[in-house]
């Protein structure tokens, strides 16, 4: 069976939605929700802003209540009939995410098992046929096929294949086994 690796933040997860509220609802900013959709948030906000905006994730429960990707549970639960599912997230930068993450898996993919789940900094370590991920970092480092996932970071980006819904996602992964 050929191993599918995920992304949890910007990929499972709606993570840069959160980060965007919390920008448009407690920080000072003349920025709106579409200035959002078109750049990352390293693109938009001042260093002190994403200095202040870490400091939040990594406060604990930050990662405990994100949205769940729209179609992420269904595809996965789907594609596990066919792939060995992994999810690799990256969470050293943020030391109290991994009790939030993990929770949260659990809690929206608990068919995934605990043995398939991968903490870790940079993803060059996984032995997997495809990684989905949204940042072009992970996928310059990775060995097996890498799948972008579309997020404002990395809409410039043209060097790998892309999926912007789990709609896509489902029509590449499904029709081809």
């Amino acid at each position: 069976m050929l191993r599918l690796t995920l992304d949890m933040d910007d990929v499972l997860a709606n993570t840069h939605e959160k980060l965007v509220n919390i920008v448009l609802s407690d920080f000072s900013t003349t920025l709106n929700k579409e200035d959002f959709e078109k750049k990352g948030l390293r693109e938009l906000l001042h260093p002190k802003q994403l200095s202040r905006l870490h400091k939040i994730m990594d406060t604990p429960g930050f990662f405990a209540d994100i949205e769940v990707k729209e179609g992420a549970i269904e595809t996965v639960s789907k594609l596990s009939s066919y792939y060995n599912i992994f999810v690799a997230t990256a969470c050293m930068e943020f030391p109290t995410s991994f009790n939030d993450k993990f929770a949260w898996l659990r809690k929206h993919f608990p068919f995934i098992p605990w043995t398939n789940i991968v903490f870790c900094g940079y993803k060059s370590i996984i032995h997997s046929d495809y990684l989905i991920d949204d940042h072009v970092r992970n996928l310059h480092a990775f060995d097996g096929q890498g799948i972008l996932f579309t997020a404002p970071h990395n809409l410039r980006e043209t060097a790998y294949k892309r999926v912007s819904t789990w709609s896509d996602v489902s029509e590449l992964f499904l029709h081809i086994v």
